[in-house]
């Protein structure tokens, strides 16, 4: 099956001009291996009903297909002005107050209370997306006095960055809590948590969601890259938001950001997304920019899992067409030999672990041997992120007897989750990685496969068996009856 020859993973928003079913399967078949629930827009009923459609187009078209929850997190904004905006000045004085009160060219409330004992003489603050910029004089528990650095237009309920703080925010708003807890009654599949600016934001939410769905922690801060090792840690997998982050950081750093993002997670052996503006200009054009085509192809070659479409599937005119571009973009950079090359001679130094030492050798028997396909067996999924860690030129099939990690493992770099039942003894390891790789199209009479599991099968995270096997003209025709 074509789908199967790449490897880079597609997330789609779904919004307004992506909702219908058939929508949904046209932008599966484009290739959309995620879809993401934004929900700071929209109602709960609004959110099941888009669930419900991804679910039918999952069992219409026979493959899992993840569901990733974005909660919203503390957006912060400043109040209305009397007029409506005001003009600022470079070198103007400008103040932040708690007065519930039209804001004037001299100041408007900020109903933020909790920022204010975070405020220091020097701390920045940017307004609307980073346009106007602030410099902290003085602040006490009421007001912040600014110089304004950079001036322009202001206008109500602008949104509020502060880049050089780690503000006293909890993970968790009130809304948050209450989208999560629908999200999980829901079987989402991850959980996207926005402004992570510490481990302890990524532990809050592993609490409540207790190993129901994966966890991702949305890097858009700089203050989470202090503390980057230690979030990764705690998360399931990562994403480079570029929105915030390219507010709040210097854009001339954000794709050396985004590039060390990335290694780190790959290190860690984490799922790493790269997100914002990846083809922004075809929300309203049928074809993108050159630029932003050179953007999908650096996430690709810096080693992303996957790359995502926000307002370009969500809002746009050519939903379809930007996911059937970023599969062009990725199958095409996949398909270069520098890309091979380099995941040669880039591999993550493996753990000194029995599973890091056989799913490191699987990636060079399979190389060695010119085998057509990497079979993993997986029930908590770990087999299958080392094997996908390991970046092999080989195809990998995750065979899982849970449907909820098959969707989960969409996310992941070169997985080909497949949900089947759980193996009882040896030979019926063998037999059914032989089946689904012919079936799948990714083996055929003659080929060798490589195959990884556990011993007792269904233990979880106990890779500890290699196994070669050989496609015979019997396997190859036994692939035409219905799946074991």
């Amino acid at each position: 099956m074509d789908r199967y020859n790449r490897k880079t993973r597609i997330i789609a928003t779904l919004g307004p001009a992506s909702s219908s079913l058939d929508m949904i399967e046209k932008l599966v078949h484009a290739g959309a291996d995620v879809f993401r629930l934004n929900m700071s827009h929209g109602d709960h009923d609004g959110k099941k009903a888009l669930i419900a459609n991804i679910r039918a187009a999952e069992e219409k078209l026979k493959r899992p297909i993840g569901i990733m929850a974005d909660l919203q997190g503390p957006k912060l904004r400043i109040g209305q002005f009397a007029e409506g905006a005001v003009e600022l000045a470079e070198g103007d004085q400008f103040s932040l107050d708690l007065l519930d009160a039209p804001g004037t060219t001299q100041r408007v409330s900020l109903p933020h209370p909790e920022l204010y004992a975070a405020m220091k003489p020097g701390t920045h603050i940017l307004l609307d997306d980073g346009k106007i910029r602030l410099s902290v004089e003085s602040a006490d528990k009421n007001t912040i006095k600014c110089r304004v650095m950079v001036g322009g237009k202001l206008s109500d309920r602008k949104g509020v960055n502060v880049p050089n703080a780690v503000l006293p925010l909890a993970a968790l708003t009130v809304k948050d809590r209450k989208d999560l807890d629908f999200a999980l009654s829901q079987e989402v599949d991850w959980i996207a948590l926005s402004f992570v600016q510490r481990p302890e934001d990524v532990a809050e939410v592993r609490a409540i969601v207790k190993g129901r769905a994966g966890v991702l922690a949305k890097i858009e801060k700089p203050s989470a890259l202090r503390r980057l090792s230690e979030i990764l840690d705690m998360s399931d997998a990562v994403m480079v938001a570029r929105g915030d982050l390219g507010v709040e950081a210097p854009l001339e750093e954000v794709p050396t950001i985004q590039r060390m993002i990335i290694r780190k997670a790959r290190a860690n052996g984490k799922p790493v997304v790269v997100a914002t503006q990846m083809l922004e200009s075809m929300i309203n054009s049928p074809v993108p920019t050159r630029a932003e085509v050179s953007d999908v192809a650096t996430a690709v070659f810096d080693d992303a899992d996957a790359v995502m479409l926000s307002a370009e599937s969500a809002a746009g005119k050519y939903p379809v067409e930007s996911v059937a571009v970023m599969d062009r973009v990725a199958r095409q950079v996949e398909s270069d030999a520098t890309y091979v090359d380099a995941h040669s001679r880039t591999t993550a130094d493996p753990n000194a672990t029995v599973e890091d030492a056989i799913t490191a050798a699987a990636k060079q028997v399979a190389q060695t041997a010119n085998a057509a396909a990497i079979v993993t067996f997986t029930t908590s999924g770990s087999t299958a992120l080392r094997a996908s860690r390991e970046r092999p030129p080989k195809p990998i099939i995750a065979l899982t007897p849970s449907i909820k990690m098959a969707r989960r493992l969409s996310l992941v770099w070169g997985l080909h989750a497949i949900r089947t039942k759980d193996v009882m003894d040896f030979e019926g390891m063998i037999g059914k990685a032989k089946y689904f790789s012919v079936r799948r199209g990714l083996a055929q009479e003659g080929d060798r496969i490589v195959i990884t599991a556990g011993v007792p099968f269904g233990t979880p995270g106990a890779t500890n068996v290699l196994h070669i096997a050989w496609i015979s003209p019997e396997d190859a025709k036994s692939a035409t009856l219905p799946k074991p």
